[in-house]
Order: C-alpha cells, then structure tokens, then sequence
C-alpha cells in the first residue's frame, strides 16, 4: 500500500493507541504507521523515525555486485549472517539496501527503462510489501497497544483480569501437552505469548460507512474510471447514531415524501450544479472518521467519488480518498471493503456458518441480520428524491450494522486475525486466510533472524519425493473416507476429532524444515504410510505456532467464552477469538498443501493427511476390538452404532494415548440415513434437528419448488421415532412425490417456482471458452439489465437451442418438464435410494426389459 501525502511529523507525545494499519508514503520514502487512540476515538500518524529502508538478500559476494551497488537508488551493500531454517546451517549473505521498494522489486521511480533488482540477480525477500518488512522487522503487532514518549514508540501491556491470568496458568500446567516438541520450554512460552496478546482489550472502533448513487440512463453500471455520470445521494451511517444523506436534486425528479422524518438521519438537498459541493461536503464527513465502511467500495463507490471529483475541478487536497490497483484507502483513515470480507469463503463458512450463499448485499444482510435492501419496485430514476435518499441511506445503514451486530462480532474479528496474522486490519478485511497465514510466518521468520526460503528453494526438495495421489488433479492422497453402510441406523454417535490436522502438525512436529530435515539421527522417526521422516532435534515453526493456537482454542479460550464469572464485554471478545483461531486453524493445513502458498511443502502436507489417515484406520480397529460398529468415516469423523458410555470413553482414552489427539462426542443422531455416496447423508438428532450433508436439494440454486419439496421430505423424517415410523414415512414421502411430478407434467408449477438460481462469479463477457447455462441465460437479457461480478441470474430451462431463458423472459410453454422430472429425480434419489424406495416406481415409469426378455418374453 502506496500513499503519497508528504507529512512527516510524528506526535511527542502519544497516548496508549492500538497499531491498525501501515502504509509506505512515496513522498516522504517512508513506512507510516496508523495507530487509534480510544479516547479521543481518532487515529495518529506516525512516520518512521529509525532510518529503516528497503531491502534484499543476494547470496553473491559484494565484490560481485558492484554494477548494482554504483545505482544512484542503491544506499548500500553489506554482509550479514542469518540461518536457514530449511538446511540447519548459518549462511553469509549481501544485503542490498535501496532508497525506495520498487528499486528492490518493481520499477524504479523516474525510471522506463532501468529494472528492480529482483529482475536482474536472483534475490531472497524481495517480493513482502515494504510495509510489511517494516512492521515485521521492528516486530510490530498490529492490534497491540503503544504509545509515544519523547518522540520514541514504545509497546504498552495493557493488564488482564485475574481470573484469565489463572485460567492460562491451568492451561499450561495442567492441559498442554507439548507432544513431540523438542523444546517444551518453548512451546509454552509461545502459547503465553499468544494469550498476551489476544487477551489485550478490543475497544470499540468508531466507524463510519458510505453509499453512493448515481445517475445511470441507460441502466448500465457507470464507469467508476471515467465517472462521467452525475453522483445523485450520498449516505453515511455512522457508529456513534450518525445519519445523514447528501441529495443532489435533478430535472423532473419530484420531492416526494420524506420517509426519515422524526428519525436521526438528516437529508440535504444540492441545487443542480452543487454536485461539487455535495462532494466536498462529503469528503469532510469522510475525513472526520477513522474507519471508513463500503460494500464494494474498492471497486465502485470509492473510485467513483475519487475520480468524479477531479472531473469536477476538485483540489486534490480536499480529497481524503487515494486508489491503488485493485483498491481504495484512505490518506489519513482506514478504509474495509465488506463485499471482499463477507465473499471470503473462511469468513463466510466458519464464522457465519454457510448462512448466506451469494455475496450480495441484500442477500448476506437478510442471512445476517434478517433485514435487506429497500425495494419500492421502481426503476432508480422513477424513485423521488425522499425515495432515493431513504433507499441510499438503507445501504449505508445495513453496511454499517454488518460490522454492529453480535456485539461489533465482525470488527473484533478482524482485530484479533490481524494480532493472529500480523497484518494491518485492510489487509485482513481483503485478503484470504492463506496471506494471513504467511503474514504470520514471515514475521516469526524475521524475529529468529531467519532467511525466508525461495518457493523454487522448497520445491527443489521435493523432486525426488513420490506422490501416491489417487483424485484426479491432486499431488497428495487427501484424507480417508471409509465407505458408508448404506441404509437407515437408528441410535447413532458421531465422534469426531478436535482440530485434527493442526493436532496432528503439532503433535508430529510437522513443518517445512522438518518433514525430510537433513539430520541423519532423525530418519528413523517415520511418517506412515510415506517414506517421510519428521525431526527430533528441534521445534518445527508451524507446528509450534500452529499447535499452541490449536491449544489455546481448545483448552483455554472455548471455555472461557462460557465462564459466568467474566464479564459479558470479556465473554464476546473470548468468543470472538475463538471463532478467529477456528477460522485460521481450519485453513492451516489447506495452505501447506496448495501449490500458490509460497512456504508450499508437498511432503509436508502428504505427512499431514497421512497421519491422518493412519489415525483414523487405527481408531476404527480400537473400535472393532471393543465390540463397537463404524457405520461411516469421514477424514475427523466416526459414525458408531449405538455405542455405551463406556465404549465411548474407551475409544476416546486410546485415541489420546496412542495419538495424542482429542476426540470427542459431536453429535448423537435418534437415526441416521446413509447412502452408497461418500459424504452424502441425512441426521436426525435426539431433538429433531435434520442434517443434511452433500445433498442437493438444500442448495441455493435449486428450483424453489423442488427445495421445498424437498425441505418437506425431511420434515417428515424428523418426526420418525422408530422403524415402524420410518416405513410409513417412505409412504408419505412416495406420494409427495408423485404429487410433484403430476405438478410439473401438467404445467401446474408456478414459473417462478422453476427458476433456478445461480451466482455469477465474473461478469457475462468476461466468458470467453466455456458458456455455463447461467451465462447464456443472462446474454439474452435487455440491453439495460446489466450484470456484475456478484449479482445472482434466475432461469429456467427451456426446450428450444439454448436450453435456458432468463426468467423474466420465459413463459410456460417454454418449460422443457422432461429435464424437471430428471432433476427432480436426481435431487430426491439421493434420499429415496438410502430408504430403499424404487423412483421409477414411483413416478409409475415402465421398467426397462432386457434384451433377452424382448426376444424370448
């Protein structure tokens, strides 16, 4: 993050401020830090004061980069000792200081032609954004406190309550298992180091967001670039009650009815020709606040403003706004992108549960807050302008009530990920959890003085290893699936493995310098089923950063977030963390297992699954020799056949002394239906709770009619107690169906009971090979009706050469009710098959006779 603003002078004073956000201002050729004070609820700027620089490494002698060292952007070359985690050795390497980043990677400042360092030698640690450098290298914490006393920074421990203080001590003397670690000593030591620093207090963050709207004629997306559309309103909702909305009057628009009247929201009106003015009045309110929320501000309200006030004339220095790339920042504040938050798939599956299936607006805030968009069912330039001042305030509004709800539950999450990740809290708000795990592990590179490994380093490595992958595309076996006993079992337990594959990363010491390290003594500590070796002479560092969130999560924060004792305040932020640790320890071993990670380690990842398998396998054989019966296995996961207490305990016992991994009850099913599919099946829990697991009729895009088809299907399994109920189910179930399919065969489905719906991941023309059914559906809408990157399209199928219409555009008739009865058949099979129904039976199709029985009857 580049910023060009040319301030360089730091507070003398500064009073205990929490480290949000870095930046690297090109004017001054400096790192900036963002710190906010939660007394005055307002940032500080705080400029380097060090002499830091950029760098990289180079492996030759300085003698042999003179040509380099006589750039006029070079300040020098020096040698310096750092080890090499890979190798165990001591290496002496150059290290090239410039006067700016891009002469270490990138282009040069006033410069065409001459090339950054990284393009003419081969380099190490020439590809971290300069900022991070920054804050790794003076080991910076952003979410942690500091303040400034004579003009020096300096870390502030902010005290925590007793009775946490106890609870961690517990945690360490009583339930921490350092495993194989080499060093406990160490191992503990991390694991107090990370409760320092999550249990620091989170103080609430004042926040403002924005919506903008604009003029669009012909229905089109505007341009955020060329912003060359009038900005008609522009809606602020602020943390502290604030509301107001800037409107800008247009021709033969009329006033309507003011629907904010008696609430907190002022609505101001602009006389055509003011929209400068309205801009600038709105930069001030922009500017007054630390944070600023958009949803999908990077790419359109953000730009559009920054870019539309310099069409307009508008001094740049009156604009807060400053764009990048691929997104938008703040000169002074800190800007968060909501649509890339919620359209994280970490974020969306395990803190908010899958709770919302496209990344829309309206669409997340009705999952989240069960509320959405205003919708008068008018075009935008029919609306008056009360209309579009209520519809633009509303945007701002539920953009800002995202990060509100549940206690500021989003807000404390991106702290505590960015005190986890190491990352200014923009970043984290941006960025998927695989760069917030190598944020992480660049800075604990850093603070043991180590080299961070090349990518081609790492693969060199695994050249000659062996692979024995079995699906299609991947370079390692996954986790085990052990095949289901199809049919319906009634009294099931489902155990499952707490964190498996971080135990397991921690318990076997697992980590790119020590899976194949190359002491010798270590070879006979072999990985199963691998010919990999994992290292006994010292702690792997992900399996120590790993393994202590793990147990911190497990041990410490999960039940501190029920303690009745704490605070209400000190229970969300305990909960808070421990859904932020759940989130980055589920992704933990995906990342070292995915090519793009840049510590990337096949036999790494290949240990990993592999101890997970053999875990697994060995579970399952305690579990037969105890008499107990395993339905189904699913990578951390035993579906047993109702299990006593005692057998329970006993599998749970071996699994820790045998492989250190914790497992525990997760669910008891009154009845569970398995089909022949792997990860396909349907729980009904003591209570009557339906899981359904794989099956498609609970899918988004599924026509409605058969979704609620489909949720009566499983209503009536929910209330099945017995075998005899479950036979009269399949009765009830049998004739539902052939209801349905009568429905569809005689064209008495409503048409938008039909519509499929599906999200679009890119924009229609950016479509260029392939031509999924939901893309030609949406090129065959209106010129006007344009679709973006987000936006969901429903169709139907149909019976002519494309095989889809947009449902706007379809009529009955078109309904082609043969691929509906397929679909139809394809959903519920999946249901019917396990409970031994015939379908074709059902919908009274005639059996298909064999040849032999067509020749000889």
């Amino acid at each position: 993050m580049r910023l060009d603003i040319g301030e360089s002078a730091n507070p003398e004073n500064m009073p205990p401020a929490m480290l949000v956000s870095a930046a690297y201002d090109g004017t001054a050729k400096k790192a900036l830090l963002k710190f906010y004070e939660p007394g005055s609820q307002r940032l500080y700027l705080w400029w380097d004061e060090t002499g830091h620089k950029p760098y990289c490494y180079s492996m030759l002698e300085p003698a042999d980069l003179a040509a380099i060292g006589r750039r006029r952007d070079i300040l020098g070359i020096r040698q310096v000792k750092k080890r090499s985690m890979m190798d165990d050795t001591t290496l002496t390497l150059s290290k090239i200081t410039a006067d700016n980043p891009l002469a270490i990677g990138g282009r040069p400042y006033g410069s065409d032609t001459e090339r950054s360092i990284r393009e003419i030698i081969e380099t190490w640690e020439s590809d971290i954004k300069y900022y991070e450098t920054y804050v790794y290298d003076r080991q910076l914490t952003v979410g942690r406190y500091y303040r400034a006393a004579g003009g020096r920074l300096e870390q502030v421990g902010m005290r925590i309550s007793d009775e946490v203080g106890l609870a961690l001590k517990s945690l360490l003397w009583d339930k921490v298992d350092s495993g194989s670690m080499v060093d406990a000593e160490e191992f503990h030591s991390c694991i107090s180091a990370w409760a320092d620093l999550l249990n620091q207090p989170i103080p609430p963050l004042k926040r403002l967001s924005v919506d903008i709207e604009v003029q669009s004629p012909d229905g089109r997306l505007p341009d955020a670039k060329r912003a060359d559309n009038i900005v008609t309103a522009v809606g602020f909702a602020g943390s502290d009650g604030f509301g107001r909305v800037l409107v800008l009057k247009t021709p033969d628009t009329e006033l309507g009815t003011d629907e904010l009247a008696g609430s907190n929201v002022d609505v101001k009106f602009y006389e055509q020709g003011e929209e400068a003015q309205m801009i600038r009045d709105a930069f001030e309110i922009v500017d007054a606040y630390p944070f600023l929320l958009t949803y999908n501000g990077d790419d359109f309200d953000l730009p559009y403003l920054y870019h539309r006030a310099h069409r307009l004339g508008i001094d740049d220095a009156k604009n807060p706004l400053h764009m990048m790339k691929d997104s938008a920042t703040l000169k002074r504040g800190v800007h968060i992108d909501l649509y890339k938050t919620m359209s994280n798939r970490s974020f969306q599956i395990y803190a908010f549960g899958l709770k919302y299936k496209d990344f829309s607006l309206n669409s997340v805030s009705k999952a989240l807050l069960g509320r959405g968009k205003i919708d008068y069912g008018l075009k935008f330039e029919e609306m008056t302008l009360h209309q579009t001042a209520n519809y633009c305030y509303h945007d701002a509004l539920l953009t800002h009530d995202l990060t509100s709800f549940g206690s500021d539950m989003l807000m404390n999450l991106l702290v505590i990920i960015s005190r986890i990740g190491r990352m200014p809290i923009d970043d984290i708000a941006r960025l998927g959890v695989s760069q917030w795990i190598r944020s992480l592990l660049y800075y604990e590179h850093r603070s043991r003085n180590c080299l961070i490994p090349r990518r081609d380093e790492l693969a060199k490595r695994t050249k000659d290893v062996i692979s024995d992958a079995v699906i299609k595309d991947k370079k390692y076996r996954g986790g085990l699936v052990v095949d289901p006993q199809s049919g319906v079992h009634f009294d099931v337990v489902v155990v499952d493995f707490a964190s498996l594959y971080p135990s397991i990363i921690k318990v076997r010491n697992l980590s790119y310098e020590t899976v194949r390290c190359p002491h010798e003594e270590c070879r006979g500590n072999t990985i199963p089923q691998t010919n990999h070796w994992a290292c006994t002479r010292r702690n792997g560092i992900t399996a120590m950063i790993i393994g202590s969130l793990r147990d911190l999560r497990v041990n410490y924060y999960k039940s501190l977030s029920r303690k009745s004792t704490l605070t209400e305040e000190q229970r969300q932020q305990y909960t808070a963390v421990s859904q932020a640790l759940k989130v980055i320890l589920n992704a933990s071993y995906g990342v070292m297992g995915a090519d793009i990670f840049p510590l990337y380690f096949l036999p790494a990842a290949e240990a990993t699954t592999a101890i997970g398998r053999h875990t697994i396998l060995e579970t399952i054989k305690k579990c037969k020799g105890a008499g107990i019966n395993v339905l189904y296995g699913d990578t951390d996961s035993l579906f047993i056949k109702n299990p006593t207490n005692e057998q329970i305990k006993y599998v749970i016992d071996q699994a820790k002394k045998d492989h250190g991994v914790d497992l525990e009850v997760d669910k008891e099913y009154r009845y569970c239906v398995l089909s022949e599919r792997k990860k396909n099946y349907l729980g009904v829990t003591r209570s009557g709770k339906v899981d359904v697991k794989g099956l498609t009729g609970k899918k988004s895009h599924t026509p409605p009619f058969i979704r609620h088809l489909f949720g009566e299907v499983l209503e009536v399994l929910a209330n099945v107690q017995d075998q005899e109920g479950f036979e009269s189910a399949k009765s009830t179930i049998s004739g539902m169906i052939e209801e349905c399919a009568r429905k569809i065969d005689s064209g008495g489905v409503p048409l938008e009971e039909m519509a499929f719906s599906m999200m679009l991941s890119k924009s229609p023309e950016e479509y260029t090979k392939n031509q999924p059914q939901h893309i030609r559906a949406a090129r065959q809408l209106p010129e006007g009706r344009q679709l973006k990157r987000g936006d969901r399209i429903a169709f139907v199928k149909t019976m002519d050469n494309a095989g889809v219409k947009p449902l706007e555009l379809a009529r009955i008739a078109d309904i082609d009710r043969t691929k509906y009865t397929e679909f139809l058949q394809s959903t519920l099979e999946q249901v019917t098959s396990t409970m031994d129904m015939d379908f074709d039976a059902i919908l009274k199709k005639p059996k298909q006779v064999g040849l032999d029985q067509f020749f000889w009857g």
